[in-house]
């Protein structure tokens, strides 16, 4: 599990073809300097199984599907990347809760600064619009953040001077890709009252 709080943005370092998947090697010495072999790290909000970790840099392999389904597949060598660990047993949730599973993606359909603080906003996928309501949470590459408003085929949020400087939402620009985890509440919250309604 993870809470959507960015650690540190890394560096995509190799992309290696192997065939039905892509292994991925990212820098980011913060991450790594206690991650073994199996250990969980997410990377724009896809959790992805660390293998051969060395001081600063982990590898992964990422399926073929995963690839398509998330913005994971639009990467190249030099791309930066919103990094974050598991979150460990007994630790603060600064965030909200967030699995690592990509439910969709989005565009960034524009970005409004203003002196304190940048609305940005977003696309959104019409089966996923169900999930997010005004207040409510939603993570954009790995990044927990509050939606402002949410409308039927959009949304946007408010991003801070250090969401904006700390991850790589503050450089996305409209047509941009984004990973998308709606708060797996909601999911859960609708899954129960249709058991309930058909029992």
């Amino acid at each position: 599990m993870f809470t959507g709080l960015v650690e540190e943005k890394g560096v995509v370092t190799a992309l290696e073809d192997l065939g039905d998947s892509v292994r991925i090697t990212v820098r980011g010495p913060l991450v790594t300097s206690d991650a073994g072999h199996g250990d969980s790290i997410a990377v724009n909000g896809c959790c992805l199984t660390v293998i051969d970790p060395t001081e600063d840099t982990f590898s992964a392999d990422v399926m073929r599907e995963s690839l398509v389904r998330t913005g994971l597949g639009d990467l190249v060598p030099g791309d930066e990347v919103n990094l974050e660990r598991a979150m460990a047993a007994g630790a603060r949730m600064g965030g909200h809760i967030v699995q690592g599973h990509v439910d969709g993606t989005a565009t960034v359909i524009d970005r409004t600064p203003s002196e304190h603080w940048e609305v940005v906003r977003f696309s959104l996928p019409e089966d996923l619009s169900r999930y997010l309501v005004d207040k409510g949470s939603i993570t954009v590459d790995g990044t927990s953040l509050t939606v402002v408003e949410a409308a039927d085929d959009w949304f946007s949020v408010s991003l801070i001077p250090t969401t904006l400087a700390d991850t790589v939402l503050g450089n996305r620009q409209p047509g941009d890709r984004v990973n998308l985890e709606v708060d797996v509440i909601a999911k859960y919250v609708e899954r129960l009252l249709e058991k309930g309604a058909h029992s």
